[in-house]
C-alpha cells in the first residue's frame, strides 16, 4: 500500500511539471497583458518600463524557473491586475469554490442515491423509466442553459432566490443545483447499473434463499459492494466541481476559483492563469489519491492486489 502511495505521489508531481509547462506555453499565447492594463494613450517606453517592472523582458526560460522556483514555496507572484499576491486571490476565492462544491455534492448524493437504489429494485417499473428520464435530462441539458434558466425564472420573475452573490444558505442553491445537475445523472445512473449487477449476483442470491429481508439484502449486503464505482465517480466529480465550475460561477456572480480564472484569463493575467490551474490540477491530484485509498479500504482485495 505505500509502495502504491509513493508511485502515485511520484505519477502526480511528475503530471503537475508537465502540466507547469502547458499552462505557462499557453498563457503567453493569448497576447500580450500590457495591452489591456496600460491606457490608450500609453507610449512605446511606458510599455518597456511597464514589461522591465513586471519582469515580462527576461527570456522565456529564465520567467518559467522563476516561476516554478517560486510556486514550489507557495509564491505564484503578483497579480497584473489586481496588483495583489496571487496566493492572497486564491486563498480568498477557493474556500467559496470548496463550499459550492461540497453543497453540489451533498444535493448530489441526496438525489442520485434513493433514485438510482430505488430505480434498479423496481427495474421495469413507472419509477425506473422517471428516473432514466431525469438522468437523460440531466447529461443533455448544458449547464450554462439550466443556470439562465434559473436565474431568469426563479431568480428573476419568481424573486425566490438571489439571482447572485453570497448573501446566506439561500445563495447556494441555485448555483449548487447547477452545478449538481449533472453529477445527479451520472451518479444515478452508475449506480442503478451497479445494483443490478451485485442484485444478481451468487451471494446476493444466497442470501435471499437463506430468508434474510429483503431490505437488509438491498441496503446491507448489495449496497456495500455497488459503491466502488460510485465512490470513485462521486470523487473525482468533487474535484470537477471544484475545478470547472467556471461557466456557474459566472452566470451566478460567484466569487470562486472558476470566476478568478475567468477574470486571469480576460485579462491575460499571467500570474493567475498559471496559479489557479495549478491549483486546481494539486486538488484533483489529491482527490484521486484519497479515492484510491478509499477503494482499497471498501474492497480489501483491491488493496491486496496492489
Amino acid at each position: 500500500m505505500f509502495r502504491f502511495v509513493l508511485s502515485r505521489l511520484l505519477q502526480s508531481l511528475v503530471a503537475l511539471a508537465i502540466l507547469s509547462v502547458v499552462v505557462f506555453v499557453l498563457a503567453r499565447a493569448t497576447g500580450d497583458p500590457l495591452s489591456l492594463i496600460l491606457p490608450m494613450g500609453a507610449t512605446e517606453e511606458d510599455y518597456a518600463n511597464a514589461r522591465r517592472y513586471l519582469g515580462l523582458d527576461r527570456p522565456y526560460v529564465e520567467q518559467y524557473f522563476s516561476f516554478v522556483g517560486k510556486a514550489v514555496t507557495g509564491d505564484f507572484g503578483m497579480s497584473l491586475r489586481a496588483r495583489k499576491p496571487v496566493i492572497e486571490l486564491i486563498g480568498e476565492r477557493l474556500p467559496n469554490s470548496l463550499r459550492l462544491a461540497v453543497f453540489a455534492m451533498g444535493v448530489s448524493l441526496a438525489i442520485a442515491f434513493p433514485l438510482g437504489i430505488m430505480a434498479a429494485v423496481k427495474k421495469g417499473t413507472g419509477l425506473d423509466r422517471a428516473a432514466q428520464v431525469i438522468a437523460v435530462l440531466g447529461q443533455s441539458l448544458p449547464t450554462f442553459w439550466v443556470a439562465i434558466v434559473l436565474v431568469e425564472f426563479v431568480a428573476g420573475r419568481l424573486q425566490w432566490l438571489p439571482a447572485g452573490g453570497i448573501e446566506g444558505f439561500t445563495s447556494y442553491i441555485l448555483p449548487g443545483f447547477t452545478l449538481g445537475w449533472f453529477v445527479v445523472a451520472g451518479m444515478m445512473r452508475l449506480l442503478r447499473s451497479a445494483m443490478l449487477e451485485v442484485l444478481d449476483s451468487e451471494y446476493v442470491k444466497l442470501a435471499r434463499v437463506k430468508g434474510v429481508v429483503e431490505h437488509r439484502v438491498v441496503w446491507l449486503h448489495a449496497l456495500k459492494n455497488a459503491l466502488i464505482p460510485v465512490v470513485t465517480f462521486a470523487g473525482i466529480y468533487f474535484a470537477i466541481l471544484v475545478t470547472t465550475a467556471i461557466v456557474v460561477e459566472t452566470v451566478f456572480a460567484w466569487p470562486g476559483l472558476g470566476r478568478l480564472a475567468y477574470e486571469g484569463i480576460s485579462s491575460r493575467d499571467f500570474p493567475v492563469i498559471q496559479a489557479v490551474v495549478l491549483t486546481t490540477a494539486a486538488i484533483v491530484a489529491v482527490v484521486n489519491l484519497g479515492v484510491d485509498c478509499l477503494y482499497a479500504v471498501i474492497d480489501p482485495r483491491i488493496r491486496y492486489a496492489r
